[in-house]
């Protein structure tokens, strides 16, 4: 019995022992593998094709019957006789394996045989590199005139639709109207007993709307120069104001967390919208759906059907406040603004079509023109320029502080276009209007496109 013990231990110990020292042999040559002399060409395609063949027989086998009927794609990169003469010379290729993360597709060169490099149609369809919008070419744009006038923070202001004045609201309660060509003062109207927050022109009324933080919506008649109608319903302070381009309807938004639909004539609050959990600090108004747009300090914004009265959509992709909506002239899309990026956004579902980034600060207000210029501005007085369509910034400038004001007063409330889009009004910290426009002496070369895109953080989120 004992005899027959020990010799399963000792095959057991010889077996372990051989195991062990193959292995350590295994390692101590691993190394000089590389030394090994190299294989013969001839030999590994032939072993290439043998375990192709082997495994990818019947798929190369239905492959060729397709090629022979004509049912190959479209893009079908060699016919059955080039694959062939390829197998047999083992000739190179270059195929495009997609598009990578730079835009351009990335060439594998290789030998084309009977199951290397796959012989399938996705393997050898050629796919174009993707095509990236380039951006157009903008002049910068200068400032060319200060207006003094206001004694407090100007806070909103509105172009009439004859582009011939335009009109500011102050902290100093006053809407002042200014003179476009010359920007002269031409009239003030005193009626707020607060910083008046939003003024609004209408295009089919001898009209101006105005909102503040008194609580209170106005309506002034301009050929008589004073207010002829009260709205009343804000709970609190009135932040922003829209007209409806096509219907005598008028909405605003402020510090209750709602947005109000009222009727112009007969000062009836038609809907009031709920649905926002903080300060719905900017809304816009347009003819087609969604008709009206809100966004609130509760980083989201809103899309609303105006016959219904209720939320369609609600956009979370901000992670901080949304302070300004801005909606373009002539395509069906708006941009909205929060310190994290600027978004833009398609309607009317509200797809989310690129993020602006660069801007790292709190975006007060924004404006577009019909060329497709974007500008923001933020808190700390810097002003962005941006191509609507690539999202590149083409230019960046600081506004200067008035002589006398401190450089903490440096911040850009609101700005609008003019009705040709040729001059940019902005409304300031320091209690000024400055005026903005193209360089007429800026040429390409002058002025060239640094474009250098990031697809990857465009694709994201």
């Amino acid at each position: 019995m004992m005899s027959v013990m020990s010799e399963d231990v000792v095959k057991h110990s010889v077996h372990t022992l051989v195991f062990r020292s193959l292995k350590r042999t295994h390692d101590m040559f691993l190394s000089d593998q590389g030394a090994l002399p190299p294989m013969d060409p001839a030999a590994e395609r032939l072993w290439h094709q043998t375990k192709a063949k082997d495994i990818y027989g019947p798929i190369l086998a239905q492959v060729q019957r397709h090629q022979t009927r004509g049912q190959f794609g479209r893009n079908a990169a060699w016919s059955l006789t080039d694959q062939s003469q390829a197998t047999a010379t083992g000739s190179t290729v270059a195929v495009y394996a997609g598009s990578g993360p730079s835009g351009g597709g990335r060439a594998e060169t290789g030998p084309v045989t009977d199951g290397v490099k796959g012989a399938g149609p996705s393997a050898v369809s050629v796919r174009k590199p993707m095509a990236l919008p380039k951006p157009h070419w903008h002049a910068p744009w200068k400032l060319y005139r200060v207006i003094s006038g206001h004694t407090g923070w100007v806070r909103c202001a509105a172009v009439e639709p004859g582009n011939e004045w335009f009109c500011t609201g102050a902290a100093d309660r006053m809407i002042k109207i200014w003179d476009l060509a010359s920007g002269k003062l031409k009239l003030s109207l005193t009626g707020h007993v607060s910083t008046v927050r939003g003024v609004a022109v209408s295009p089919r009324h001898p009209y101006l709307f105005s909102c503040g933080e008194d609580r209170q919506v106005k309506c002034w008649d301009l050929e008589y120069n004073k207010v002829i109608r009260h709205y009343h319903g804000h709970l609190s302070a009135v932040y922003d104001l829209a007209l409806h381009p096509t219907i005598d309807v008028l909405v605003t938004s402020g510090r209750d967390s709602t947005a109000r639909v009222w009727d112009m004539r007969t000062k009836v609050n038609i809907h009031t919208l709920a649905g926002h959990t903080s300060t719905v600090s900017t809304v816009r108004c347009q003819a087609t759906q969604p008709q009206i747009i809100t966004g609130s300090n509760d980083s989201t914004i809103r899309l609303w059907d105006l016959a219904a009265g209720k939320s369609m959509c609600t956009l979370t992709n901000h992670k901080k406040s949304v302070r300004s909506i801005a909606l373009h002239p002539n395509l069906y899309m708006f941009a909205s603004a929060s310190p994290d990026n600027i978004k833009q956004w398609k309607c009317p579902e509200g797809k989310f079509i690129q993020n602006l980034t660069g801007h790292n600060s709190i975006i007060n207000c924004m404006a577009v023109n019909s060329d497709g210029v974007l500008v923001s501005g933020a808190d700390n007085g810097t002003m962005h320029f941006w191509d609507w369509k690539t999202g590149y910034n083409f230019q960046r400038c600081q506004a200067p502080v008035q002589p006398g004001s401190l450089d903490s007063e440096a911040g850009v409330f609101a700005m609008t276009f003019d009705q040709s889009g040729s001059r940019l009004i902005t409304c300031e910290a320091d209690k000024t209007i400055k005026i903005y426009k193209e360089d007429d002496s800026a040429t390409e070369e002058s002025h060239p496109v640094n474009w250098k895109p990031n697809i990857l953080k465009r694709a994201r989120y």
